[in-house]
């Protein structure tokens, strides 16, 4: 079964990366959520970070406001893909979160997806890890089926209305 790591920077995160935890587990992944902080338990995100291929974990999802380093610090010590999810924070609507994530040096790559983009980080982990597991593939694939039959639904509805 594949296994995703998800760290949040704060438990106020929770509420967007709720979202992933979801889709995740709609899919049978494994999450090992946690809430370690890049700058207050520096120790502790290093040693998750170290662990993590050990652990079974095969991606990681960093979700962090504001000064936004932790998928940056996990991505500067795992080999595994790191996906950042920027949370919107109250100083500048998240702004700062996605540019903290999304601006890394060459050599250190994290995904970045959009501020609280909660669900297209689990997407996004689902279609890395349907490389390896072609079921994912497969459930995606009806998943991406499933969205345009819904497509096509409100489309038909409207045309009712109108």
């Amino acid at each position: 079964m594949p296994k995703v790591g998800i760290v949040m920077g704060s438990d106020s995160d929770y509420q967007v990366v709720k979202e992933t935890i979801d889709i995740l587990k709609k899919f049978n992944v494994e999450v090992d959520a946690r809430v370690i902080s890049a700058h207050r338990t520096p120790q502790i995100a290093f040693e998750f970070a170290k662990n993590a291929e050990s652990n079974g974990i095969e991606l990681m999802i960093g979700a962090a406001g504001k000064a936004a380093h932790l998928p940056g610090v996990l991505a500067g010590i795992t080999p595994l893909p790191v996906i950042g999810l920027p949370i919107k924070s109250s100083t500048m609507d998240g702004l700062d979160s996605l540019l903290s994530i999304v601006q890394m040096p060459s050599g250190v790559p994290v995904a970045t997806v959009a501020i609280n983009g909660s669900l297209n980080a689990g997407l996004l982990a689902i279609q890395i890890l349907s490389v390896k597991y072609p079921e994912l593939r497969a459930s995606y694939k009806e998943y991406k089926q499933e969205l345009a039959k819904q497509v096509v639904e409100k489309n038909d509805k409207l045309q009712k209305m109108l």
